[in-house]
């Protein structure tokens, strides 16, 4: 399979780069187009796959690339479902599929597969899935996926008795035709990604493809108090499973302070390092996944007990002077924000605010309760200080993060949290909003130094 045939990849990034090395090396004709300069993308990929044979098409989507001579397009997740090539593709016959998809397709028999996605917490869910499998099974698991590594680059290290904790974007399930995973979950749904879907409902009708292929041998989980989930998932053919972080239920639950697994106690909740209920429902999720394979209690509360969350979502950050600070930085929206605030009980100083792109404060307004200050940054900062204004909230305005925080450090009493979760994307001022989130961490580690 996938040998001795003309392939277009279409866009580079990892997943791109990695199908591109796999399949040249199966001797297929590989071309690999991408809308931006050879001087834009990464300089050493761009060498290894010249020196592979892969034939690079750059800058530009020149109509006349594809043609009925290909036998696949391999489209990077982020490329748009009504892209020209995929249009031709589909109208040629070509098959239209993904990374994931490709790898899936070589995998040896025997490997067992974890699947998580969902509107919100699938990383969390999956990192969290992965550590508790890992403690269990060691070097038999592996994470790939949206969270970060493609499956195509741990190929050669998979053996019939590995399994694969893989998250799966809306956007990689799109492509995804023979992909079935043995324990398939989905932590929640909520409008998202209209942009690209066109529509919620068939965003959640991607969303569901998670479980087409899945069999009643097959387990899928779900998130029992999220209706959106139950309704686009009521027709699936696997063994459903539950989880609900608000009643006792048949399956995981959140009762008398800890979690229960069909009423055996796993673990108090004031044991468990990330904070918010939609952290106990990522919990939740995970320990049902993991008991999939017998995973014992232990395990699982010695790893969630050490879990303090994913980089950059709520993260803990430390404690200085008596005030904790939590970097939420990938809250790019409006939602993640909410779920952040509604994460705590304490005063919080609010770091709110960035790239322009319309989204609507006032969004926020049920869920300031807690908020004691809000320091605005970034491209929209004006904005947020009209919000803060009319929500009578004391509201500071700064265009830089450094200044920001240093009226947090301010402003903070003993017991509060500083929070920067901003509802907003950060390219007004950042590549990417992970170094947005990183430069407050260092802020973080300076004031450490101050106190010691």
């Amino acid at each position: 399979m996938f040998e001795n045939k003309k392939i277009l990849i279409l866009g580079l990034a990892r997943s791109g780069y990695q199908a591109a090395v796999l399949l040249s090396k199966r001797k297929n004709t590989v071309v690999l187009n991408d809308s931006k300069s050879d001087e834009e993308l990464d300089s050493e990929k761009v060498k290894e796959l010249r020196e592979l044979g892969v034939q690079l098409v750059f800058g530009n989507h020149p109509d006349e690339l594809i043609d009925e001579s290909f036998d696949y397009l391999v489209k990077n997740p982020g490329v748009a479902i009504d892209h020209k090539y995929v249009l031709k593709a589909n109208e040629l016959g070509i098959e239209v599929l993904n990374e994931v998809e490709l790898a899936y397709r070589l995998l040896p028999k025997g490997v067992k597969i974890i699947g998580i996605t969902g509107t919100n917490g699938k990383t969390t869910t999956t990192t969290l899935t992965y550590e508790i499998m890992k403690k269990a099974y060691g070097d038999r698991v592996f994470l790939v996926g949206n969270i970060g590594f493609p499956l195509c680059s741990v190929l050669d290290k998979v053996k019939e008795d590995s399994i694969l904790v893989i998250e799966v974007s809306c956007q990689q399930l799109e492509n995804l035709s023979e992909f079935k995973p043995d324990v398939g979950v989905m932590t929640n749904l909520s409008p998202a990604h209209i942009d690209f879907f066109k529509s919620y409902e068939n965003y959640k009708r991607v969303k569901a493809k998670l479980f087409s292929k899945q069999t009643n041998n097959d387990v899928a989980i779900l998130n029992i108090e999220n209706d959106d989930v139950l309704n686009e998932c009521k027709n699936i053919k696997s063994t459903v499973k539950y989880f609900s972080s608000s009643r006792q239920i048949n399956g995981c639950y959140c009762d008398n302070g800890a979690i229960y697994y069909y009423g055996d106690k796993v673990i108090d909740l004031s044991d468990i390092l990330i904070v918010g209920k939609h952290n106990y429902e990522n919990c939740l999720a995970a320990i049902m996944a993991v008991k999939e394979f017998d995973v014992s209690n232990e395990i699982i509360k010695e790893v969630i007990s050490n879990f303090k969350g994913v980089e950059h979502r709520l993260e803990y950050c430390g404690q200085v002077f008596g005030v904790k600070y939590y970097n939420d930085t990938e809250a790019t929206n409006i939602k993640c924000t909410q779920i952040a605030l509604s994460s705590f009980d304490e005063p919080i100083v609010l770091i709110l605010g960035g790239m322009e792109r319309g989204q609507d404060f006032n969004e926020l307004a049920s869920y300031m309760k807690n908020v004691k200050a809000i320091v605005a940054i970034g491209q929209c900062r004006n904005r947020v200080l009209e919000f803060g204004s009319k929500m009578n909230i004391p509201t500071y305005s700064f265009e830089f993060l450094k200044d920001g925080f240093q009226k947090c450090v301010e402003i903070a009493e003993k017991d509060d949290i500083v929070l920067l979760s901003p509802a907003s994307a950060s390219w007004d001022q950042y590549k990417e909003c992970e170094i947005r989130g990183s430069e407050f961490k260092n802020y973080v580690k300076d004031l450490v130094k101050e106190e010691e």
